[in-house]
């Protein structure tokens, strides 16, 4: 049954009936010079099937190397996630034929993974906190990139052939995963989303992945399943896969929930499978089935040791570990001056960091929160992409306001000038310049407006005369339509009491 033929039910009234039980698999990208258990780079972009040898491909008789920075990394992640790290532990074979996996498996644990038993706490908006309990983060190795050709929008569906990039095979992963989230409601997609980004913000602070969503990084496979109010026995779930944005998550969790709702009003069962999101729709739709106990043939991985972790190794990579996310939180939102409400909001726009590098770049608290979450944000909005992604960048908001503090324009011209940045047509000081945006200064250009404003408006000019010094604002519109809303609007006040005799 395809997306479009499935009877949805309202979000809300879903939720009137059934409880959501929500699981997360976080798969991130570590970002070492080489691959988990080969020398071969790892680069994002390049040509493809260039960073690969001989252990990636499969090749007979090749033995395969840890990589050692790949090890420490996920002991960090664990750390950052308060799980307890293994003694001792190993890899395992994991079975199953994929045109982008050549050696027929994948090299993971299963039994035995580096991190487990943590948690990690997620504050919500309005302050509620909620707990995120983490079964287990283990080290894998990534498989290659499919390309589908022929096909809608890329998809396997109706293509005529696949390309196959096997760049991305074995780069190292750290996949993490939790254990069942009850409780959420109405706000389990919210929570979805925050997890993600919370995930996303704790690898990129550790400085161990590019945590670049749009890049693949950082992806979620989202589980979902609904329970009748008051049942104890979780509901059948399904797992949509590889959802790579913040967005996504939150738009696959409330379609999900939906979805399911109307599978169970009919009177029917949920499928226990795999779902493919897709961005464009904003819908799932059916993968393959899945079992509890998926027959990947799991077994000891014969060509690696264990990897066995000391007291003494596990504080020193411990010692390593940035200011965790929470309390830099506390200390930007300290120094940054901003109220509660305002930087709930910057926190959950995702433009923390977008701000914290306008700021260390230059400007000033308020300016960075301004553009970012003014103007920036709203573009963005009617673009439908975030607000990192729109092109704009703290160079860009640096130079803006370097433009109206100099006066040679305004904000109005400021907020134009930004959605032509944006458009590629150069940067700010170009475009004033390409565009002739600059404030009108000129007293005599000025003047001759404001004597057509005047002229237009003896009423207006009568009651300032009166001492109503706050009617100089009528004049203000008309000057600025003449000159395209170019004048500066202090200066043409200070003509027009100049003009009265009036001193202001």
């Amino acid at each position: 049954m395809s997306a479009a033929t499935e009877t949805l039910v309202d979000f809300d009234e879903a939720l009137e009936t059934y409880d959501p039980v929500l699981g997360f698999e976080v798969h991130v990208e570590l970002n070492t010079k080489t691959k988990m258990f080969s020398s071969a780079p790892n680069a994002f972009g390049d040509e493809p099937n260039t960073n690969v040898n001989e252990v990636d491909l499969g090749l007979p008789g090749v033995l395969p190397v840890v990589n050692k920075a790949g090890v420490e990394y996920a002991i960090m992640i664990g750390l950052a996630l308060n799980c307890k790290i293994a003694e001792t532990c190993g890899f395992a074979r994991k079975n199953y034929f994929y045109p982008d996996t050549p050696k027929n498996f994948q090299t993971s644990q299963y039994d035995d993974p580096i991190a487990y038993d943590g948690y990690i706490d997620i504050e919500l908006e309005e302050g509620e906190v909620f707990r995120v309990e983490i079964e287990r983060a283990h080290m894998e190795e990534d498989a290659g990139k499919l390309t589908h050709m022929g096909g809608a929008a890329g998809r396997i569906q109706g293509a005529d052939f696949s390309l196959v990039d096997y760049n991305r095979a074995g780069v190292p992963l750290v996949e993490i995963v939790t254990k069942p989230v009850v409780g959420a409601g109405k706000r389990a997609p919210e929570l979805a989303k925050a997890y993600v980004a919370a995930i996303r913000e704790i690898v990129k602070n550790l400085g161990v992945s590019d945590a670049r969503m749009e890049r693949g990084n950082v992806r979620c496979d989202a589980n979902v399943s609904l329970m009748p109010k008051g049942a104890d026995k979780f509901g059948t779930r399904t797992e949509t896969k590889n959802v790579n944005s913040l967005r996504a998550v939150d738009h696959a969790v409330r379609f999900e929930i939906s979805r399911q709702a109307g599978v169970l009003n009919a009177g029917n069962t949920v499928t226990q499978e795999t779902r493919h999101w897709h961005e464009d729709t904003r819908t799932t739709t059916s993968g393959r089935p899945k079992s509890d106990a998926d027959d990947y043939r799991y077994f000891p991985e014969p060509d690696l040791v264990p990897i066995v972790t000391s007291a003494a190794w596990i504080e020193e990579l411990r010692s390593r570990l940035p200011e965790p996310p929470a309390e830099r939180r506390k200390r930007l939102q300290a120094e940054w001056g901003y109220a509660d409400a305002e930087f709930r909001d910057v926190v959950n726009a995702g433009l923390m960091d977008a701000i914290e590098e306008t700021i260390a770049a230059g400007a000033s608290a308020a300016v960075a929160r301004k553009w970012w979450m003014g103007e920036i944000s709203r573009l963005a909005k009617n673009a439908d992409v975030e607000p990192t992604e729109l092109g704009a960048t703290p160079a860009t908001i640096i130079e803006l306001n370097s433009l109206i503090e100099a006066k040679k324009i305004n904000d109005k011209i400021a907020r134009q000038v930004l959605e032509f940045v944006i458009a590629g047509e150069g940067t700010p000081t170009e475009i004033v310049d390409a565009r002739g945006l600059a404030v009108v200064n000129d007293d005599s250009a000025l003047g001759a407006a404001i004597d057509d404003a005047m002229a237009q408006m003896p009423g207006v000019v009568e009651k300032i005369k009166g001492g109503k010094l706050q009617a100089v604002g009528a004049l203000i519109g008309p000057v600025m339509k003449a000159t395209r809303g170019q004048a500066d609007a202090g200066r043409v006040r200070e003509l027009v009491l100049e003009k009265l005799g009036i001193e202001g």
